[in-house]
Order: C-alpha cells, then sequence, then structure tokens
C-alpha cells in the first residue's frame, strides 16, 4: 500500500494503540496534522509546546506505556526541551515527534531551523533524524520500544516536511531486534543468592524504594515482599506511594524535607536495599556515611545508576518486578522482629500557626486526602507547595505525581490533566503555588475546551516561597527577587476560562471548600490564601 509519509507515521501510532496525542501544530508538521485528522486518535491542542511533553508525562505515568507528543520546527521544538529533560530525569517513557525544515535546507538557518536533535542529545533515551521516508515504520516501532524498556525515557523523531509528504510503501514490523540496545531484565542468581543471606544475617534491614518501583509495576511485589519479610520501607520523593501510606511498615519519606522517623531510620539500618532510586541528594544528603554503616543492596535496571552516588556492596542488575518476585518465593516464612518500633515515637516538627485570614496549607491538604477517593491522584508541582503534598499524602490506593529530578515549576496542571485523560474514573487534583500556577496557567484554556474535570488548588503566599526561605535561613534575610506583588485575582482568572472557582482564608471553612472542589463534576479552582512566612516544614 502506498501512502505519504506523515499518513504512515499516523498508522504507526494506531499500530502502537495510541488513543492520545498532545500537541501544537505549525508549518513543519501540518502534512503529519493532516494524516492525524483522518484518524480517530484524540489531539489535546496545548497553549505552549512544554506543557505538550509534560501532560504526555503525566499520561504515561498513569498508563505504565509511552505516550507522544508533537511540536512543529525551531521554537515550537525548542519550548519541548525542558519538558522533555523533566521527563527523561524522572525515567518517563514518551515519544516525540517534530516536524523539521525541508531536509535540502538543513544547516542553512532558515526561518524556524533549529537543531533539535542535537539539542536533545543529553535529555533522551534516543534520538532520530529521519532523511529516508522508507525508514519510518522502522523508526517508529523502535522508538516505541526504547522509550518503554529498560530505564524508560523520552525518544525522540524529527522529520523534515519535504519528508512527510513523500509517497511510501507501508509495512509496520512486527519485532524489533536493536543489536546495541538489550536490556537486562531477569536478576542475576547469585546476586539474588547473596541478597537472601544478607537479610537472614541482618538486624535492622530497611527498604528504600523510588520511582524506578513504578516503571517496573512493581509495587504488588514490593508490597508482599515488605509483609512476607517484615521489611520496614521508606521512599524518596519520587516514590511516594509505592508503598500504601496506609501500611504499618511505611515509615514516610526520606530526604532534607522528609519524615524525622525515615532518615533516622537509614542512618541506623544494617542492611539498605535501594529499589529504582537514584540516591540523589536531595534525599541523602551524606551517601558514602551509609554505606560505611551499612551493606547496600542496589537494585535497578540502569546499571549506570548503580554505585553512582552510593558505594554498592550487592550490585542486581534487573527489571524490579521480575527480580521482587524471585526474593518473594525463596524468603523464608517467618518475617523478621519489628526493629523500629523505637522510632515511630518520633515526632515531625511543629508548624508555626498561620496569620489571620490565612489557611494553613497543611490543613487544606490533611482534608483533601480525607474526603478523596482512595485511589485519587495527586500531582504536586515544584516549591513549598511540593513538600507541603509529599508530607500530606495519605492515600490507601493512591497516586502521587510531581517533578522529582529536574525540578521544573509549571508541571502539575498539564500533568494533571494528562493523568486525567489517562485515567478518567479518577479523581486528579494538581496543587500549585501562585509562582508555579503562572508558569502554566495559559493551560486553563486546554482544560475547559476538552472538558477535562481535573481540580487545581493554588497555594497563593504571593511569593517565591522556598526562594524566599533559603534567602531567610542562608542569605542573612536578603529577600531579593521574590515577592510576586502583581499576582492577579485568581479567582476571577479562572472565571474569566469558565472555571469554577473558589477563595479560601479562613480555617473553619477548609472541609466545605475541599467538599465543594471534589464534588464538582466540572473543572474547579480553589485559591487558598496562605501565610508568606508559612514554612515548608
Amino acid at each position: 500500500m502506498t501512502i505519504t509519509a506523515a499518513q504512515a507515521m499516523v498508522n504507526c501510532l494506531l499500530e502502537e494503540s495510541v488513543q492520545v496525542v498532545f500537541g501544537l501544530p505549525g508549518a513543519a508538521i501540518c502534512p503529519f496534522y493532516d494524516a492525524l485528522s483522518r484518524t480517530g486518535i484524540r489531539h489535546i491542542l496545548v497553549r505552549q509546546e512544554q506543557n505538550a511533553a509534560h501532560a504526555a508525562s503525566g499520561y504515561a505515568r498513569l498508563t505504565g506505556r509511552p505516550a507522544v507528543c508533537v511540536a512543529t520546527s525551531g521554537p515550537g521544538a525548542l519550548n519541548l526541551i525542558t519538558g522533555i529533560a523533566t521527563a527523561y530525569m524522572d525515567s518517563i517513557p514518551l515519544v516525540v515527534i517534530t516536524g523539521q525544515v525541508e531536509s535540502g535546507l538543513l544547516g542553512r538557518d532558515v526561518f524556524q531551523e533549529a537543531d533539535i536533535t542535537g539539542s536533545c542529545e543529553p535529555f533522551v533515551k534516543h534520538s532520530y533524524l529521519v532523511k529516508n521516508a522508507g525508514e519510518l515504520p522502522r523508526i517508529f516501532k523502535e522508538a516505541f520500544h526504547i522509550a518503554g524498556t529498560g530505564r524508560q525515557g523520552p525518544v525522540l523523531i524529527d522529520v523534515p516536511v519535504d519528508v512527510q509528504r513523500t509517497k511510501i510503501e507501508f509495512a509496520y514490523p512486527e519485532q524489533v531486534d536493536i543489536r546495541s540496545y538489550k536490556p537486562s531484565l531477569q536478576g542475576h542468581p547469585g546476586q539474588i543468592k547473596r541478597v537472601l543471606t544478607a537479610l537472614k544475617n541482618a538486624q535492622r534491614p530497611l527498604i528504600c524504594a523510588g520511582g524506578g518501583v513504578f516503571s517496573a509495576g512493581a509495587q504488588e511485589e514490593l508490597r508482599q515482599l515488605c509483609r512476607r519479610a517484615g521489611l520496614p520501607v521508606v521512599t524518596t520523593l519520587m516514590g511516594i506511594s509505592a508503598v500504601s501510606p496506609m501500611e504499618p511498615l511505611n515509615l514516610g519519606m526520606i530526604g532534607m524535607h522528609g519524615s524525622p522517623v525515615a532518615n533516622r531510620a537509614m542512618n541506623e539500618a544494617d542492611l539498605l536495599i535501594l529499589i529504582g532510586a537514584r540516591v540523589g541528594d536531595r534525599a541523602i544528603m551524606s551517601p558514602m556515611g551509609l554505606a560505611r554503616n551499612a551493606t547496600i543492596v542496589h537494585m535497578d535496571v540502569d546499571p549506570a545508576e548503580i554505585g553512582k552516588n552510593m558505594e554498592t556492596h550487592i550490585p542486581l542488575v534487573g527489571d524490579a518486578r521480575l527480580i521482587l518476585s524471585q526474593l518473594v518465593e525463596k524468603l523464608p516464612d517467618k518475617p523478621a522482629p519489628d526493629w523500629t518500633a523505637g522510632l515511630r515515637q518520633l515526632h515531625p516538627h511543629k508548624p508555626r500557626t498561620g496569620e489571620p485570614d490565612t489557611v494553613s496549607p497543611r490543613e487544606v491538604l490533611s482534608e483533601l486526602c480525607a474526603q478523596a477517593e482512595p485511589d485519587a491522584v495527586l500531582v504536586a508541582d515544584v516549591g513549598q507547595n511540593q513538600i507541603w503534598s509529599a508530607r500530606s499524602f495519605r492515600l490507601e490506593r493512591g497516586r502521587f505525581l510531581t517533578s522529582g529530578g529536574m525540578g521544573t515549576m509549571g508541571y502539575a496542571v498539564p500533568a494533571a490533566y494528562g493523568a486525567k485523560l489517562a485515567a478518567p474514573e479518577r479523581q486528579v487534583i494538581a496543587v500549585c503555588g501562585d509562582g508555579s500556577f503562572q508558569m502554566q496557567m495559559m493551560e486553563l484554556a486546554t482544560i475547559m475546551a476538552n472538558r477535562i474535570p481535573v481540580k487545581i488548588i493554588v497555594m497563593n503566599n504571593m511569593r517565591l516561597g522556598m526562594v524566599r526561605e533559603l534567602q531567610a535561613n542562608h542569605y542573612a534575610g536578603n529577600e531579593t527577587a521574590v515577592s510576586l506583588e502583581g499576582n492577579p485575582d485568581f479567582v476571577r482568572l479562572g472565571e474569566a476560562y469558565g472555571i469554577r472557582c473558589r477563595r479560601l482564608s479562613e480555617g473553619g471553612e477548609i472541609a466545605a471548600a475541599v467538599r465543594a472542589l471534589l464534588e464538582s463534576p466540572e473543572p474547579f479552582l480553589l485559591e487558598c490564601t496562605v501565610s508568606a512566612a508559612e514554612p515548608t516544614l
């Protein structure tokens, strides 16, 4: 069958069962869009390209499969880079399609030309600049395979506009065989035996779960391991909800903004099993110190992560779900005694009381979790709102999404509506600060145009709160360039887009306001007036 390469690109998406695409068109990608319009694939028109990548990220994190975002050449493609980098750092599978100027004009600095493959090189698993239209079916098959296997991540396909118009014979490959790309999935039997021996000999064993648990779909296997062996578990920021926060064995989040109980457990453990965790600086301040006091097991599908930030005594490369299943099968039936009972007496720092006409963000978020469905999805932006959300998250079967590795402000709203499109039956709530919200508020139009009933909470303290706090604590109180005077009236702004809104500034109204937010069948924005002096912890 002879069709245009643009039609072939769309056919490839259909072969991969793609149902939703996020993007913003331009001249260099018009042939693709023309072909896309003749299919049943739903296109979500974003208002800025970065948000297409974030929305695809939210969609992929709920489906577990590569999601697709699209942009035109030049500034359109370049606007995607922050979203691509965000997905790369958090191991989120994306297939990114960009249009490019005509292939005969490449390198001549013509209108809207940019070297997107070169620009994205540090932030993708692989990239393709397509010069032969006949190779497109193979390229798409490889791209989805690479993005969704091993350590997941974004793959870029850049297609010149003249290539899109070329006629080709279409046939989609049934299999992928890339000689240089063979992810190791099965854990080495000898290393698994060493882990079992270490567990038998340990007096204070501890699991640290990261975002890799979700990438592998290993939540149930992790739960079984913890219960079967009586193992307490802590999580990184990206690992929140890998084990239910209601689970007695879950000690909470580690790190500079984590739970005192979790951090104390990390320091006292004599066996630490890291699962899909990169052990970055926000999670562990002195990784080498931990390695001196404990046997370190590091389980990751990416061998490059093992030993990168922490000395590892037992490396275990492979798919977390498969390895955990092997461990569960060979564990003794008798669980180890709980060594963390004494740690649970620790109490977190008590926050100071809010000012008049303000509300406590922790009380708002605690009430949100109390009223939300057990499987609700909470999407936190970056800043103080991220930490407030992480520490307040208490949903039995819920999911916590955020930008962990890159820490990208402006993530929550597009990621939230992407997640809602992936799981329309679940409640999805985005939590933002007033600073981060203004980096994405144009997406209110996308939400309304597509009638996506996502819920948004804006914590308005008229500040870049986390930077203000950093300056107050470490720069002699010299608060510079953090005041957000000139903020719009967020309620009136939301109403201008046709969104139901409410402002919350009295503690006694929290329960009613949260109820209105969650019970609304339509999109809803809740602005919370928060004290500028409200601490992160």
